[in-house]
């Protein structure tokens, strides 16, 4: 913090806060009190990366580069594309998330289920690649549903987004109860965060904006005054008295 200039204010209101989250929780390590299994997956790829919960569904083996560091949103919203650094704490987990995906696209193709849903006009381009491995979901459902686009055929899509939701909305509700917190604090709270904390960081806003997907920076903006309130930035004239 005195690297950056900070001023002394916010400096003992950073250690305050930090300090009574640490004696708070019992000295307990934060990795203690977090999420698990898949849920703890998408959580982490929505904070790290500053996913929508969709599209964190939506993500493909392809958009995964693993050894490249990067992440690649194909169709957000607005039909926005982007590419976003890969967290390096995500790379085991990620890893792993593909070779249980592996497991379930090789018995798909073994039963020789249809491939999975391209988009737009690609199926007719290169209907193959549906049932190649770069197309697969990252995050497969456990079952297969009928696709309403192809007359009910049976194939699988990616984890329902009302399943995941109420998952991560249970996994989130739990950890925040572990963590004492008193906030309301949902799925989508985590790519709040992500944008709240790249602009403490000194992130410039118009890459955070970029990084978020926003297509209008007023939208951004408003990050930059929670960050200057979290700094201690901007008082109350009642504190000058």
């Amino acid at each position: 913090m005195r690297f950056k200039h900070y001023s002394l204010r916010t400096e003992e209101s950073y250690v305050g806060w930090y300090r009574q989250f640490v004696y708070f929780h019992g000295l307990r390590h934060p990795g203690e009190m977090v999420m698990t299994g898949e849920e703890a997956v998408m959580a982490k790829m929505l904070y790290g990366c500053g996913l929508r919960v969709l599209e964190c569904l939506r993500l493909r083996v392809k958009d995964v580069d693993v050894s490249g560091g990067k992440v690649e949103v194909r169709g957000g919203k607005n039909d926005k594309d982007r590419v976003l650094t890969m967290p390096k704490s995500l790379v085991g987990l990620l890893e792993a998330q593909m070779q249980q995906c592996r497991v379930i696209h090789d018995k798909d193709r073994e039963e020789g289920l249809a491939g999975v849903y391209l988009p737009g006009a690609y199926e007719v381009k290169n209907p193959a690649a549906g049932v190649g491995w770069p197309w697969f979901w990252l995050f497969p459902s456990k079952s297969l549903s009928a696709d309403p686009r192809a007359g009910g055929l049976g194939r699988r899509h990616h984890a329902h987004e009302a399943r995941v939701s109420r998952a991560l909305a249970a996994a989130v509700k739990a950890a925040v109860k572990a963590a004492g917190l008193e906030k309301k604090v949902t799925a989508h709270t985590l790519r709040h965060s992500f944008a709240t904390h790249l602009v403490l960081r000194g992130v410039e806003i118009r890459s955070v904006q970029e990084l978020l997907g926003h297509s209008d920076i007023r939208t951004t903006m408003i990050y930059i005054q929670l960050a200057r309130a979290m700094r201690g930035e901007i008082t109350s004239p009642l504190d000058d008295l």
